[in-house]
Order: C-alpha cells, then sequence, then structure tokens
C-alpha cells in the first residue's frame, strides 16, 4: 500500500543506522527513529491541512458563526454547534472567548456549552492527525463519540436551566448589546465583500503559518516525549499499569491528563507512543480527551463566567463523558 510518509521513515532510518551506527532496535536508537520520523510527518500534516481549512473557513468568520447559532433551540442548536465547533481549530483557552461571545449575543447556554466542548476535541487536526496516526476506523469512532458527548452534554445543560449561575456581567453585557440600536440605515444594509480566490488562499496561508507557528514547539516536545516512551519505557510496565486488565486504568489515564494542558497537536505523539506500547486506544483517547477538553487553563478562565455550580456540572459531565467513552472505545476495538 502506498505510503505517502516513506521518505521520512527512510530518512529517518539512514540517520540513525548509517550516520549514527544505531541499532533500530536499540533503547537510543529506536526513539532517534521515531523522533526524526514524526517530526516532518505530524509537521506536514499540519501545514497542509491548516492551509485547506483556513482556505475554507474564510467562508465562516466568527460574526456568522454567531449569527447562524443565534435564536437555535434545544437539540437542532446543540448538534450545529458541534458541527461548527469540528470547523473551528481553537483550543480550549482560544475557544472560551467565543463562548462568553456566544452568550453575549443571546445564544442559549447549553447550545453554547455543545461548540465549548467539540472545539478543542474533534478539530479539523485531530481528526487529520487521527486518521494518519490510526486509520479511518479509529478516526471515525472518535469524531461519533467526540461529537456525541458535546451534544449529549450541552443539551443536558439547556434541560437543566443553568443560567442563573453564569456571572451576571455576562447577561449584563447580552442586555447592552440588545439594546443598542443604530439609525443608520445604509451601516446595517452593507452587504459583506465577496473575497477572490486568491485572497482565501492567501487567508489559508496566514492561518497555516500562524498555527505552525504557534504549536511547533508543543509538536516537538510533544514527539519528544513520545520517542522517549517508545525507546525506554517497557512494554510489560504499560501492560501491567494501564492495560486492559486494570479496570481502573481509563479513570486515571483522565485525572492524569486534567493538568497536562496542550493543543491535540501536540499530544497525539504521546498517544501514538503509548498506543504503540500497548496501552488500549480507548485508554490512550480518554488521556488525549482530557487533556485538550478539561485542561486546568480552561477552568481557570471559564471561572472568570461561570459560577462554581455551573463549573462542577460541566466538569462532571465531561469526566463521566470520557471516561464512559474510554470503556466503551476499549470494548469496540478489542
Amino acid at each position: 500500500m502506498f505510503d505517502p510518509f516513506y521518505p521520512f521513515d527512510w530518512l529517518a532510518t539512514q540517520i540513525v543506522t548509517k550516520l549514527l551506527g544505531l541499532e533500530i532496535a536499540s533503547h537510543l536508537g529506536s526513539s532517534l527513529h521515531f523522533f526524526l520520523y514524526d517530526v516532518p510527518k505530524v509537521l506536514t500534516l499540519l501545514i497542509v491541512i491548516s492551509f485547506i481549512v483556513g482556505t475554507f473557513q474564510s467562508f465562516l468568520e466568527p460574526e456568522r458563526v454567531r449569527s447562524l447559532l443565534e435564536g437555535k433551540r434545544a437539540f437542532a442548536g446543540n448538534v450545529l454547534a458541534a458541527m461548527v465547533g469540528i470547523v473551528t481549530p481553537f483550543c480550549s483557552c482560544s475557544a472560551v472567548p467565543l463562548f462568553i461571545g456566544f452568550l453575549e449575543a443571546g445564544v442559549p447556554l447549553g447550545v453554547t456549552f455543545s461548540y465549548l466542548m467539540a472545539a478543542p476535541m474533534v478539530n479539523e487536526v485531530a481528526v487529520i492527525l487521527l486518521w494518519g496516526l490510526f486509520g479511518l476506523k479509529v478516526t471515525l469512532i472518535y469524531i461519533g463519540f467526540g461529537v456525541g458527548l458535546a451534544i449529549t452534554s450541552g443539551y443536558i445543560i439547556g434541560l437543566l436551566k443553568l443560567e442563573k449561575w453564569v456571572e451576571p456581567f455576562v447577561w449584563e453585557l447580552q442586555r447592552s448589546r440588545q439594546g443598542m440600536v443604530t439609525n443608520d440605515e445604509d451601516e446595517n444594509n452593507l452587504e459583506p465583500v465577496a473575497l477572490t480566490w486568491n485572497q482565501r488562499f492567501e487567508q489559508g496561508r496566514f492561518q497555516s503559518s500562524e498555527i505552525v507557528r504557534s504549536v511547533w514547539l508543543y509538536v516537538v516536545l510533544g514527539i519528544a516525549i513520545g520517542a522517549g516512551i517508545h525507546g525506554y519505557v517497557p512494554t510489560e510496565f504499560i501492560t501491567q499499569y494501564a492495560g486492559v486488565n486494570n479496570p481502573l486504568a481509563v479513570p486515571l489515564a483522565v485525572v492524569m491528563g486534567v493538568p497536562l494542558y496542550a493543543n491535540i497537536a501536540g499530544v497525539m505523539p504521546i498517544t501514538e507512543a503509548l498506543v504503540n506500547k500497548g496501552m488500549p486506544m480507548g485508554t490512550v483517547l480518554a488521556f488525549t480527551m482530557a487533556v485538550t477538553a478539561l485542561s486546568l487553563p480552561e477552568i481557570v478562565i471559564l471561572k472568570k463566567v461561570l459560577q462554581p455550580q455551573l463549573l462542577a456540572v460541566f466538569i462532571g459531565l465531561m469526566t463521566v463523558g470520557i471516561i464512559s467513552i474510554g470503556y466503551i472505545f476499549n470494548a469496540l476495538l478489542l
């Protein structure tokens, strides 16, 4: 089968064996091969996919997203918000300002939460990296469970009517926004300026460069950690403490993932190394979801706009959902 990344594998092998004189099977040789192969592979995926998505995201500006979600109710709004989250490549901390903006614009609380949960966990970078590292089956299951978790959790929050636990200043901002009336009819009737394809390509190039510039260090560090795990952590250790025979492996993986803030591009190489060492896929992806969608920095930022009761509901729903997904994922992929 054709492997588009074969040149990276070949070059990494030549450097390790011919230039450095190491055996691929050795601890150091295995770690270096993993690092030298994954760095260009992951960065290439990031550059190409972020350019393509950035180009097509020129059709989906934040204000347009906000107007799209305004007035949506109940389940349909949750589904739409989760779908929008997939095509917006924001980490959890950059999704929070949009979360606040959506609430100010009158988007229902539960619908807004569906966006907040989906955006960092199931964006296009996650999809492409998963596909490149683990194949289509794992990717589709991950997307299905991630989107399902975002829709279900947001819908439950909407049913519980928890707006009283949002900080009052957010609703004051909403009322101020709704009360602003302009008499300038020309301004109200302005048509959006249509971009040419060259301008859209330029926007895609800019977004690609910005994403790579902001995450490349996390990617390299993640790959370095993954390389260390790949070369030096005994397989027996992983299977003993985080294998299928440990019923507490999934919740422990989630607890370990919460303090480790990273975007999906930085954590995926660690995921790959853990899977290669024998950790069950569901346990690894529960860890990945916790890192990207339930991180401490996100919780700290949300605390500024959510009262402790609502924050606890959000954390509880996400934790229970991610742990459940880990167990189900393991059962499906055994």
